[in-house]
């Protein structure tokens, strides 16, 4: 039994893909725009903020939203509770240095 099939094998389009060359021409490049390093330093990175445990009382439908959200993203739901509590936060805390309140 022999089979044939109209379309070449995977490896051959993409060695004809790679076959393809690039023609860099000589001249300027254009305007080139410096962007400043924003990324933290692996030490930034790895630093571990302290948390401290609290108890809190949450509407049964709140709780449920989280889980789903957290379900959803395959993580804790106490991980997306904290994430929002510290946005909020930052958030606050950046907005009221530029303005009193």
């Amino acid at each position: 039994m022999s089979y044939e099939f109209s379309e070449p094998v995977i490896g051959e389009r993409v060695k004809n893909i790679m076959k393809k060359k690039i023609n860099y021409t000589k001249g300027e490049i254009g305007e080139i725009e410096i962007v400043k390093d924003f990324l933290p330093s692996p030490s930034e990175l790895a630093r571990r903020e302290s948390n401290v445990r609290v108890t809190i009382n949450l509407r049964r439908s709140s709780v449920d939203f989280f889980k789903n959200v957290a379900r959803k993203n395959s993580v804790q739901y106490q991980r997306v509770i904290r994430s929002l509590l510290d946005t909020y936060a930052i958030s606050f805390t950046n907005t009221k240095s530029r303005t009193r309140v």
